[in-house]
């Protein structure tokens, strides 16, 4: 099975092509493509052209993929929302099924101990959960990184670790930084292998997007952590 995995959750853009074989509790996964860019702005003309790249990388078209995976947070408004609409309209467009994961846990999933995984969620915030031994423990959450709650984790992993380290009740190490695109689909491998039905991709927004609506206007409303 030849799965297209995508995360716009940070300021990072990412697209991949991962191969997928074997049985659902033990997958084999080989990243056959990948492009990922640093840019916090450059999500929408960015995502597309790294699809087509990994494509034409892998020798491969549009019609030679099985499944999509996506990153659905928790991320800024904008960013996620990209990844996401493209990831819903590609699986459309080839009629095959898209599958969300949580963003975090294509950090913290690759951990061992107990981890604090961290994102930037802007506003000197960072979206953030514990994982132990690679689970993780309780849904995503978004604060201040000097206000987070008593975690007993033993360090801290991520983009926002990174940039809020001093601030961080754990010491921060160097580690993944963005989530892992291979991670992802090994997730959603159950999902994958046995065929489930195709989602409706949920977004972990946490809170309300920075742009607020004109007056009159209905503003979406904050979407729950989910457990994805």
């Amino acid at each position: 099975m030849r799965v297209l995995a995508l995360d716009t959750s940070t300021s990072a853009v990412q697209a991949a092509l991962v191969d997928l074989d074997g049985p659902a509790f033990e997958p084999e996964l080989f990243l056959t493509a990948f492009r990922r860019e640093v840019d916090g702005r450059g999500h929408v003309e960015k995502l597309g052209p790294f699809i087509e790249a990994c494509l034409a990388d892998a020798g491969r078209t549009v019609k030679d993929v099985d499944a999509v995976v996506a990153g659905v947070g928790p991320g800024p408004f904008t960013g996620l929302r990209v990844g996401m609409v493209t990831a819903a309209a590609f699986a459309d467009g080839a009629g095959i099924p898209v599958y969300g994961v949580c963003s975090l846990d294509g950090i913290g999933g690759n951990t061992r101990g107990r981890a604090l995984a961290a994102t930037d969620a802007r506003r000197k915030e960072i979206y953030w959960a514990v994982y132990e031994d690679g689970v993780r423990e309780g849904e995503p959450q978004v604060g201040k990184p000097a206000d987070l709650p008593e975690t007993r984790a033993d360090y801290a992993v991520g983009e926002g670790a990174a940039k809020y380290a001093a601030e961080l009740p754990v010491p921060a190490e160097a580690g993944a930084v963005y989530p892992d695109l291979v991670k992802l689909v090994e997730l959603a491998a159950p999902r994958l292998l046995s065929g489930a039905p195709s989602e409706q991709l949920t977004p972990l927004y946490l809170r309300r997007p920075d742009a607020q609506p004109a007056k009159g206007a209905v503003a979406p409303p904050a979407q729950p952590a989910s457990g994805a």
